[in-house]
């Protein structure tokens, strides 16, 4: 797990099995410890998947899918989560508040943007993906 976050988003991402979403410190590749927000789910579905890998400097990687599905054993890492609920409210979660009980959390958003640290999970699977380097 490194830091830029890549840049995770999608126009909707619904989830089953929640187990829980906390606060926790991780250690990153260089050594270093930082909060992130850990969620946990038996998987999750990302439909307009896009995905911006960046570094400090050069290029990034964007990956994009129709749809982009985790499960089994699911663990996310994130440091921001901005999206709507179904109901047209606005939810953002950062690593410098404390996330809402998993029970809390609607298990679908639309226009989902997450900064992902590292996902953890048994299997990933793309539909109609494409991989471009861009600068």
């Amino acid at each position: 797990m490194t830091l830029p976050a890549a840049q995770l988003g999608g126009s909707s991402l619904s989830f089953t099995g929640l187990q829980s979403v906390s606060l926790v410190t991780i250690h990153l590749a260089n050594g270093s410890r930082v909060p992130v927000i850990r969620l946990v789910a038996d998987s999750i579905t990302i439909n307009n998947f896009l995905l911006d890998v960046r570094r400090a400097t050069g290029p990034s990687l964007v990956t994009t899918a129709g749809q982009m599905v985790v499960r089994g054993h699911v663990t996310a890492y994130l440091d921001s989560v901005t999206a709507t609920t179904l109901g047209g409210l606005g939810l953002t979660l950062g690593t410098d508040q404390t996330p809402p009980p998993g029970n809390e959390l609607p298990s679908q958003l639309l226009r989902v943007n997450l900064g992902l640290v590292g996902i953890d999970a048994d299997h990933i699977s793309f539909t109609n993906q494409e991989q471009k380097l861009h600068g």
